[in-house]
């Protein structure tokens, strides 16, 4: 449930409410919007329990929380929430830009593509050091390595950096070089990994798994979220159906269905989207039309002999051109890139 406090109540009486949810066995979890403060309550509740925390003082009323995920829903903040990650944040009229390769591989590339996204207006520098493939033959990455030359790249140009988290005792190590961290599809329901990164204070990507849900999607923050990290962006980064043209099929009614139903930013990714990179600047079109508050998208040097996702990813020159065309849009639906 949760307990909407009047326009007026003051932060004892908040601490006062907190206190006796507790006492009656609740997880509270605050959230402060401009006009009121909202206090989310999980746990098992009677009626006698709701009557006494409605008669408290600075409480406006009580409302139950009918979605599955509580803590991602707007019932539970109204408001639209905003993250942080440096300086750049998601949530707002500015549409970042997330860009980088698949998958670290030496300095010489990071470098290169670090400095080719940083000049063409990318806000994060995104590369994976840890690389969860299908196959356990292909290459899975450098590792701690791997870590090291993402941060470098970052701090050379400037940007802040991205990168994913596979293993629940990894999360403080990534965490140490990364400026957010990216939960992959095939970790959506990795439940310890996410109850580890909700501990951590890292801004958190999370992307939708190959087969699930908006719904357990959104569970999945909730997951990260009663660990007590609120800083969760979700990534739309396609679905497996039965179509084979593409490498996934791109939902970018996701979108607007998860800010219908969520406070959370929302970034797409057209590159896992699609599969093939001349779909990628289209589909990062239609995204920033359709509302996505952010793009993620692998450029790479040399696509051709880039060790991982090759065939999806744009080479510098043409990520520079998408960058032109994903501005037009943005300002034709009033926001900025």
């Amino acid at each position: 449930m949760i307990v909407i406090m009047e326009p007026q109540a003051d932060q004892s009486q908040i601490e006062r409410v907190v206190d006796r949810l507790k006492e009656f066995g609740f997880d509270t979890h605050i959230s402060a919007g401009v006009e009121r403060t909202i206090i989310g309550a999980i746990g098992q509740k009677n009626e006698l329990q709701v009557q006494q925390i409605e008669a408290m003082q600075g409480v406006e009323r009580i409302l139950p929380i009918l979605q599955p995920f509580k803590l991602a829903s707007r019932e539970f903040r109204p408001e639209r929430s905003q993250v942080k990650v440096g300086d750049v944040v998601f949530g707002g009229t500015h549409i970042p830009v997330i860009a980088g390769p698949c998958a670290v591989e030496s300095e010489e590339q990071m470098l290169a593509a670090a400095q080719a996204v940083k000049d063409a207006g990318a806000h994060i520098l995104r590369g994976g050091a840890y690389k969860p493939r299908t196959s356990p033959y292909a290459f899975q990455g450098l590792a701690e390595r791997g870590l090291e030359i993402l941060a470098w790249a970052g701090k050379q140009v400037g940007l802040p950096v991205v990168t994913e988290v596979l293993n629940p005792r990894d999360v403080e190590r990534v965490a140490e070089y990364s400026d957010m961290l990216q939960i992959g599809a095939r970790n959506m329901q990795n439940f310890t990994l996410l109850r580890e990164v909700g501990m951590s204070r890292r801004p958190v990507l999370l992307k939708r798994g190959l087969s699930a849900t908006i719904s357990e999607w959104l569970q999945a923050a909730d997951y990260i979220i009663s660990g007590g990290n609120h800083n969760v962006v979700l990534c739309e980064r396609g679905i497996r159906t039965f179509e084979t043209e593409t490498r996934n099929t791109f939902d970018l009614s996701a979108v607007a269905a998860v800010h219908e139903l969520s406070h959370l930013p929302i970034v797409a990714d057209p590159s896992h989207g699609t599969g093939k990179w001349r779909y990628v600047t289209p589909m990062a079109r239609a995204a920033v039309a359709a509302g996505a508050d952010g793009l993620l998208i692998e450029v790479h040097p040399n696509p051709e002999q880039a060790l991982s996702d090759g065939p999806q990813s744009l080479r510098p020159e043409v990520f520079a051109q998408l960058m032109q065309e994903v501005r037009r849009v943005a300002e034709a639906v009033g926001r900025s890139i």
